[in-house]
């Protein structure tokens, strides 16, 4: 659960380079809770397990997960006495951004602050402890992990994954070959790979891209959501690109991700 200070510039600077911003804005973000509030709004109920600051900075996740539906009770959301979470993002006229994470009290949490009870599904990322993701990943529910941003992970996790998110370089950071991944391509789409081998592939409708904050986190969550609805692999996927593309129009992590019905009219269903 992150506060994402979001600077808008006209392009991207080199390295080295100053570039100066025309705006800058505080949003609210972190993969966790976007796949949250994502999940949400396409009709899951979601209960977040997480931790945010002691600052006046925890306000603006905590906000945002509650008007969206999302259960952030405490236990299993916990107040630490550190900053919350922030992301430094630069987001460039074309769509395109930078972006440096300061794990704050996401860092904190534990294996034995989780409290998943019994869920159809389970999401997790990696911007909070590996230990803390083998922990989840050890439930009898769906597990995915989206496994980002790329870190080193023990091979018996991939392994006991039920799917894996992942974009073409954290494929390429896993210790060894997912079962079941669906790999995102950008303007490109996704694809399902079973055992490495292509099982789907779908495209995104055409869109102008505003910030592609979120838009990772859109696809894994209505990709999850998808399944666990009872869709089938192809439309889930569908689906996810769909989802992924809307919030790619959009200003912000959070406030750029889609409702189902959203996603029903961008598809023409």
């Amino acid at each position: 659960m992150n506060v994402d200070m979001v600077a808008r510039v006209n392009a991207l600077p080199a390295a080295g380079e100053t570039v100066t911003a025309s705006e800058l804005r505080y949003v609210p973000g972190g993969k966790g809770a976007n796949q949250a509030v994502a999940a949400a709004r396409l009709g899951a109920q979601v209960r977040m397990n997480g931790c945010v600051g002691s600052d006046r900075l925890a306000d603006i996740p905590l906000r945002s997960l509650a008007a969206a539906g999302v259960d952030v009770s405490q236990p299993p959301v916990f107040h630490v006495g550190t900053d919350t979470g922030l992301a430094l993002i630069s987001v460039a006229e074309s769509g395109e951004n930078h972006i440096v994470v300061v794990p704050g009290a996401n860092a904190y949490l534990a294996p034995d602050d989780l409290d998943l009870g019994e869920p159809d599904g389970v999401l997790a990322q990696l911007e909070i402890p590996v230990e803390t993701v083998e922990a989840a990943s050890r439930t009898n529910s769906f597990f995915c992990l989206n496994a980002a941003p790329a870190r080193p992970l023990p091979a018996d996790l991939v392994d006991r994954c039920d799917l894996v998110v992942v974009n073409r370089y954290e494929l390429d950071s896993l210790p060894s070959t997912p079962q079941f991944a669906a790999l995102t391509l950008g303007e490109e789409g996704a694809v399902l790979l079973e055992h490495d081998r292509e099982v789907a592939r779908a495209s995104p409708p055409k869109v102008v891209a505003v910030d592609g904050t979120a838009a990772g986190d859109a696809f894994t969550a209505c990709l999850v959501v998808s399944h666990l609805q009872g869709r089938d692999w192809d439309e889930a996927l569908t689906r996810a690109c769909a989802a992924g593309a809307i919030a790619a129009s959009r200003f912000g992590a959070q406030p750029s991700l889609p409702t189902a019905e959203e996603v029903d009219e961008i598809l023409g269903t």
